[in-house]
């Protein structure tokens, strides 16, 4: 293919982390435009791609049918060329502790525009670092693509933790016709805080039993009358052979709201210091009253840029991550959004979808 034919996205924009290949490589198959992604991860301390970012690069390969060079480990440039988009049983498994929900973050919007439905098996980390803990993917994520018509089904088989990994996740996905705008507006009151505190492994429930105790005991603090049930839980050994810990945080808002806030246990595990810093980051959300969480933005964009009508969501600072994705959405569908910075300090996101239609189905 001629050199003109291809997008040429830089891999280096802003953070220069793997957030520009994840929406490229998922744009160019859904769009059906062709891109080569140049300088992967420049800024990172190795760059090019890394196991989870060329397991994900080889999955959309196979959903799309597409041809594709330069996907080795550590390579910094790729050529994606996209056919049509399958539906089918796919299987992948990182042999690492690369994160799951990262991958599932490229697949999603791919299979939710193939002809049939789709399940895919991830064998990696359900719950690792500078990812998305795959009980944020269940209990806020999906609820909030529902604004846009979306659903999946995620089971998690098994937990995995670094450094070994191997956990196993399957998740359903059914495809739309188009996704309907979003619309983030309005948080009205707070309802309901709710959540799970967990542990793994060798690790003694306690652990869980302090993350929760002490992020009630902040909620209750600010909120005395405010409902806040999270759920403390060792799991069993069959689910979970590693040491592993972390909280979820969620509130859920009269106006169809949910924001999440996640901690993860590494080395030296203080369930109290996770617990406070998980109420700590929610407790700023719900003050602010944003209706999209800072990790929620980035997921979003992808979704805004291809719906069918006009999608705003209303949040805190936009990160480099959200920035990124605005980005390479603009370059790939054309589409413009509008940032505008509020007199309360809240950001408005906006644009007019791209109104995308399913051509498989």
């Amino acid at each position: 293919m001629d050199a003109k034919d291809f997008v040429e996205i830089d891999g280096s924009y802003l953070e220069g982390g793997g957030q520009v290949l994840r929406n490229a490589l998922s744009l160019s198959c859904i769009l059906g435009k062709p891109v080569r992604v140049v300088k992967i991860r420049a800024n990172r301390p190795k760059p090019g791609l890394s196991h989870q970012h060329l397991h994900g690069l080889n999955l959309l390969r196979d959903i799309a049918n597409a041809d594709v060079v330069g996907n080795t480990l550590l390579s910094t440039e790729v050529e994606f060329t996209p056919r049509s988009i399958g539906g089918d049983t796919y299987h992948v498994d990182t042999q690492t502790a690369a994160s799951i929900t990262l991958i599932y973050q490229m697949a999603l919007p791919v299979l939710l525009f193939a002809g049939r439905p789709s399940r895919l098996y991830v064998t990696g980390g359900t719950n690792v670092a500078f990812a998305p803990q795959v009980e944020y993917m269940e209990q806020v994520l999906l609820p909030n693509l529902k604004h846009f018509g979306v659903g999946f089904d995620l089971q998690v088989q098994q937990y995995g933790f670094y450094p070994s990994g191997k956990g196993r996740c399957q998740l359903d996905v059914q495809p739309v016709d188009k996704l309907l705008a979003g619309q983030f507006l309005d948080f009205g009151r707070l309802q309901l805080v709710s959540g799970v505190a967990f542990c793994a492994g060798r690790l003694p429930r306690t652990i869980a039993t302090d993350m929760q105790q002490t992020a009630q005991r902040e909620i209750h603090r600010l909120w005395p009358h405010q409902m806040c049930s999270i759920e403390a839980v060792k799991h069993l050994p069959e689910k979970a052979r590693q040491n592993g810990a972390g909280i979820l945080m969620t509130a859920h808002t009269s106006g169809g709201c949910v924001l999440g806030a996640a901690t993860l246990g590494e080395k030296r595990v203080d369930g109290r210091l996770l617990g406070s810093d998980a109420s700590c980051q929610l407790v700023e959300y719900i003050r602010k009253e944003i209706c999209v969480d800072a990790h929620m933005q980035d997921q979003l964009i992808i979704y805004m840029a291809l719906a069918v009508g006009r999608s705003s969501m209303r949040t805190g600072p936009l990160t480099n991550h959200t920035r990124t994705a605005i980005h390479v959405a603009k370059q790939l569908s054309g589409v413009q959004f509008d940032v505008k910075v509020e007199s309360s300090g809240q950001t408005l996101v906006s644009c007019e979808g791209l109104g995308q239609l399913n051509r498989m189905l």
